[in-house]
């Protein structure tokens, strides 16, 4: 079992161009895609969340249920939905503005314990971020590294949510040594600061870092530093690219019995090459359809 801790919101996605253009609701939130990725992929998945009572609470948790996610450890609140408002610029690639006040997710509060037979834990995006579930799902990641639980965090920054840019960044290195797998964006990297090599010593046993087209890197304690290209595809837009990629990353690691440090030390040039491969084909099949519609798993195998 693969847990994913972390939001559930509504994605409001432009339809046209210029400040009116009609929104469609979609459902999303980095955490909550990443779940949806990896139940098509064929992972035995959990999700640990808090979801209002309302419509879109309801059709959240309905499209968890109908791709085999287990939703038994999410948190219900009568509190609204998050709201995210994508905005989109000629390439896809996808900005956000947020609704987030007195909504259901950042109530979270720490669960009594986890399914069992939980191998990893996935943490990231927003819900790190707004207090107070922020520092109940950073309770959790340290809880859990504790138990020898391996841990993945996608910090997924979204600048317009962090007040305090310098104290978000003191608070990502104090994650660090509760952290397995790392994995983020160049714009990430660039806006946290620091590089692979500081990360890893401060820590995770890997380090990925995604550019878009240009594929991903995999960087380990040990000096490895293995690259894969991006799979080439006609992009419709971006949105939940990367969650796909923190999907098919753990999805992979777990075929490979890898979900470990030490594992994960030993998987060697072909084995990065192999799990970063995937992971670029299965991101590319998201970018080349409208929204966070992640592959399954006969279209990134075949």
């Amino acid at each position: 079992m693969i847990v994913v801790a972390g939001e559930a919101l509504i994605d409001l996605v432009p339809q046209g161009t210029g400040a009116l253009a009609a929104l469609r609701p979609a459902l999303g939130g980095g955490p909550y895609n990443t779940a949806v990725a990896l139940g098509r992929l064929g992972s035995p998945v959990a999700f640990c969340s808090r979801v209002s009572y309302d419509a879109f609470g309801e059709a959240l948790l309905d499209r968890l249920r109908a791709t085999g996610v287990d939703v038994s450890p999410v948190q219900r609140g009568a509190e609204p939905t998050t709201l995210a408002v994508a905005s989109l610029d000629g390439d896809g690639s996808a900005a956000y503005s947020f609704y987030v006040d007195g909504t259901a997710d950042r109530l979270f509060s720490l669960p009594a314990g986890l399914p069992s037979g939980t191998r990893a834990v996935s943490f990231g995006t927003c819900s790190l971020v707004l207090e107070p579930g922020a520092s109940a799902y950073e309770e959790l990641l340290r809880e859990t590294a504790a138990r020898g639980v391996f841990t993945a965090l996608d910090p997924n920054i979204r600048a317009g949510l962090i007040p305090d840019p310098d104290a978000y960044r003191a608070r990502f290195k104090s994650w660090l040594p509760s952290v397995s797998l790392l994995k983020l964006s160049a714009e990430d990297a660039e806006w946290l600061g620091g590089t692979p090599g500081e990360w890893l010593a401060a820590g995770p046993a890997a380090v990925v870092v995604t550019r878009g087209g240009d594929g991903l890197t995999a960087f380990t304690r040990d000096g490895g530093e293995y690259t894969v290209p991006g799979e080439r595809v006609e992009v419709v837009d971006t949105i939940g690219a990367g969650d796909t990629v923190n999907a098919a990353l753990l999805h992979g690691l777990a075929a490979r019995n890898a979900l470990g440090d030490a594992a994960v030390a030993a998987l060697g040039p072909d084995g990065w090459a192999g799990l970063l491969g995937f992971a670029a084909r299965a991101a590319a099949v998201t970018c080349s359809r409208a929204g966070a519609e992640p592959p399954y798993a006969h279209e990134v195998t075949g």
